[in-house]
C-alpha cells in the first residue's frame, strides 16, 4: 500500500459502487492500479470511485494508460488489487465466490431480464468467469457463465471454484 501511495500521490485504495445481493448498492474495494499522472492530489484513505457510462470499458486490451507503473501492472496481473475485497467478504457483502459484482449499467445493458437471477446470490471474488478466461472473454460470455453459476450453485461448484482460482491468479493468465 505504501508503493502504491508513493506511486499515485493519492489513496491506495478505491471503491467502487456496484449491485450487490437482491439490488442492494455496495461499495465494492480494491488497491489503486490506475492513475491519471495529471491528477494527483490528496485524498482520503479510502476514495470512493462513480464510474459514468463513458468510462465503463467492457473489452479490455491491457493497454490502458492509467496503469502507469510496472508495480500496478504487477497488482492487476497476480489480482493483488482485489485482495481488500476480503474486508466486503467479512462484511457480509460478497462472498468468496460468486458472479463477480457489477454496475448498474452493466446489469442493465448486457443482463436484462436476467438481472434477477444473477443477483440472486452474493457477488463473488471469483468465479466461473475468473477460472474459465477472465478478460480474454467477451462480456456476453461473461454474463452466461455468471448466469450458469448461479442457476448450477452446489457446494461441489463452490468449492471446486474456489480451489481452482489460486492457480489460475498465480499463473497470471488471461488477467491484464
Amino acid at each position: 500500500m505504501i508503493s502504491i501511495t508513493v506511486l499515485s500521490r493519492r489513496s491506495p485504495l478505491i471503491a467502487h459502487r456496484r449491485v450487490g445481493h437482491f439490488g442492494r448498492d455496495i461499495w465494492v474495494l480494491k488497491l489503486r492500479t490506475m492513475w491519471d499522472r495529471a491528477k494527483r492530489s490528496p485524498s482520503p484513505l479510502i476514495e470512493r470511485i462513480e464510474v459514468s457510462p463513458a468510462e465503463i470499458q467492457f473489452s479490455k486490451n491491457g493497454k490502458d494508460p492509467r496503469v502507469t507503473s510496472s508495480f500496478a501492472s504487477l497488482c492487476r496481473r497476480y489480482s493483488i488489487d482485489e485482495l481488500p475485497q476480503l474486508w466486503n467478504v467479512l462484511c457480509g457483502e460478497m462472498s468468496l465466490v460468486g458472479p463477480r459484482p457489477i454496475t448498474a449499467l452493466e446489469l442493465e445493458t448486457y443482463y436484462g431480464l436476467d438481472a434477477q437471477h444473477t443477483l440472486a446470490i452474493k457477488p463473488g471474488i471469483t468465479g466461473l468467469w475468473q477460472v474459465h478466461g477472465r478478460s480474454r472473454l467477451t462480456y456476453t460470455q461473461r454474463r452466461r457463465l455468471d448466469l450458469l453459476l448461479v442457476r448450477k450453485w452446489s457446494i461441489l461448484l463452490y468449492l471446486r471454484i474456489l480451489l481452482s482460482t489460486p492457480a489460475r491468479v498465480l499463473a497470471g493468465k488471461d488477467a491484464w
